[in-house]
Formats: structure tokens, C-alpha cells, sequence
């Protein structure tokens, strides 16, 4: 389809995910079924730590409910839309609620990617340096670094969505995606998009790489810490407190950096739209249930909180 320049912003079309009609209901219940249980799982969590006074103030478990709101929202901006498109086979979306989509993608992603690197850097501090961890990870500080990960996140995500509200448009209006993301909208740009590459290429490298190697380097000193732990049940014990997070992380980073870091003429549409599901949808629905199942302080949470429950009820 040939590329005219366009002054009017009249939408676009979102290709991913494009199939049968036959099996787009079915899929259609899949990914309601996923997205219902990335809310109950998230929110659930949420609801435990923020009622249980111990957990609230437990750097952890602090970081970890902001990471499941984080994670709701990141689900929230890719699969009502998607939804959407399965059962009423709408495809199109407005030039305004694309560049919002793009924002909370973006916004909610990198806030997730931020919370991974303090929750990092909090398994560190507890296990390289226990004597001063109280010290070290005080409430305030953890406020701190929470309120800088949403910060960031959201300053980024505006950056973005300012310099691609500058860009014009050509004819085509179709995205190979199920969302509308960054790198397939530069693609449909007539205008020059040299400036926002760039940027994309440096700011991205230093916010999907930097969170990371931190990441990298906390764990670094943490299996250091360990090996030199005589016991071996000292090793299980310090292993078992990280092990959770260490899971998300590479199921987090490793579909994202499949995405974004490799060069454009490997990736395929059908392998990007794949690894987009994994950390969009997979990702946030696997985090609940990675942290709480075989956690004993949340199981214990979720015991009183239902002896409330009935207690309020009057059983």
C-alpha cells in the first residue's frame, strides 16, 4: 500500500492476533479467563499485604503490592482492547487511544522493570549485609524508591508519547501488533523518526539494561554470599528468599529483551506478537501465584484475613 502523507489523525489498525473465525471465540475466553485471574491474583495480593500491618512495612512484601498494581495496569493497557477485537472483531483504534495505550504500556512496564531492580537490590542488603538492613531499607527509603520507579516510569512513557504525537502518519494504519507499541507505529511514520530512534536506542538501552545489570550485580554478590555460607541448609534458606523474584525476572527480562534487543531483520511478526503475550499477559498473570503458593507469610496473611471475614460475618 503506497505511503501518502496525511494530515487528519484517523486511527489505526491493529493486525495481531489476526485468525480464523473460528477460533477467535475461543481464544477470546482464554484471554478473559487470563486476564480475570491477573486481576484477582494481583489484587488479592495487594489486599493481603496492605491488611496486615507486618507485611505492609516488610520491604518485600511492600515492593511486591506495588509491583502487582503495576501489573494490573500493565495487563489493563493491552487486553480490554484485545478482548475487544476477539469478540466484536474491532481492530481499529483512535489515534488518541493509541498513543494512551502506548503510554500505559510503557508507563506500568517500566514501573515493573524498576520494582524488579529494588526488589533486587533488597534481597541484597538482607543477605549480604543483614546487620544493617534495617537501617538500610527503613520505611522512608522504601517510600523513596517506589515513588522514583513510578516517577521515572511515567516521565519516560510522556517523553515517548510527546515526540510520537509530533510524527505525521502515512496511509497505511496497519500495526502488526495486538497493541499499539512503539517500534511498529514508527514503521507507518512518514516524518523523520531519526530523532526518536535514536533516543529509543540510547534511553531504551540505559532503561531495559540498567534496571537489569543492577539486577545482574545484586545477584552477583548474592550467590557470592551464599557459596560461602557453611550449612546447607543456611544455603537452602538464603536461596528460598530470592528464588521467587529470580523466576519472575528471567521470565520478565527474557521475553522483553527478545522483543527490543535483537536486530528487526531477525524478529518476525509472529515471534515479537508471541513474546509481547508472554511479558504482557503471561508475565503479570504468573507473578500472584510465583510469590504467594509456597510463601507461608502470605498463606498465613490470607488465613487471618478470612477469620475477619467470618468474624465481621458473625460465623
Amino acid at each position: 500500500m503506497s505511503k501518502e502523507n496525511h494530515t487528519g489523525n484517523s486511527g489505526f489498525v491493529l493486525l495481531g492476533l489476526s485468525t480464523q473465525p473460528e477460533h477467535q471465540q475461543l481464544l477470546a475466553l482464554l484471554f478473559l479467563s487470563m486476564y480475570l485471574l491477573t486481576l484477582l491474583g494481583n489484587l488479592l495480593t495487594v489486599l493481603l499485604i496492605r491488611s496486615d500491618a507486618h507485611l505492609l512495612h516488610t520491604p518485600m512484601y511492600f515492593f511486591l503490592s506495588h509491583l502487582s498494581l503495576a501489573d494490573v495496569g500493565f495487563a489493563s493497557a493491552t487486553l480490554p482492547k484485545l478482548l475487544q477485537n476477539l469478540l466484536f472483531q474491532v481492530q481499529t483504534i483512535s489515534y488518541s487511544g493509541c498513543l494512551t495505550q502506548m503510554y500505559s504500556y510503557m508507563a506500568f512496564g517500566n514501573t515493573d522493570s524498576f520494582l524488579l531492580a529494588s526488589m533486587a537490590y533488597d534481597r541484597y542488603v538482607a543477605i549480604c549485609h543483614p546487620l544493617h538492613y534495617t537501617a538500610l531499607m527503613s520505611h522512608k527509603r522504601c517510600l523513596l524508591l517506589v515513588a522514583s520507579c513510578w516517577l521515572l516510569a511515567s516521565l519516560h512513557s510522556l517523553l515517548y508519547t510527546v515526540m510520537m504525537s509530533r510524527l505525521s502518519f502515512c496511509s497505511s494504519r496497519e500495526i502488526p501488533q495486538f497493541f499499539c507499541e512503539i517500534y511498529p507505529l514508527l514503521g507507518l511514520a512518514c516524518s523523520d523518526t531519526s530523532t526518536i530512534e535514536t533516543t529509543a536506542l540510547i534511553e531504551g538501552f540505559l532503561d531495559v539494561l540498567g534496571p537489569f545489570v543492577l539486577i545482574v550485580i545484586s545477584y552477583g554478590h548474592i550467590f557470592y554470599t551464599i557459596l560461602n555460607v557453611p550449612s546447607a541448609n543456611g544455603k537452602r534458606k538464603a536461596f528460598s528468599t530470592c528464588g521467587s523474584h529470580l523466576g519472575v525476572v528471567i521470565l520478565f527480562y527474557g521475553t522483553l529483551c527478545w522483543v527490543y534487543l535483537q536486530p528487526s531483520s531477525r524478529s518476525s511478526d509472529q515471534k515479537n506478537i508471541v513474546a509481547s503475550l508472554m511479558y504482557t499477559v503471561v508475565t503479570p498473570l504468573l507473578n500472584p501465584f510465583i510469590y504467594t503458593l509456597r510463601n507461608n507469610d502470605m498463606k498465613a496473611a490470607f488465613r487471618r484475613l478470612v477469620s475477619r471475614v467470618r468474624s465481621f460475618q458473625g460465623y
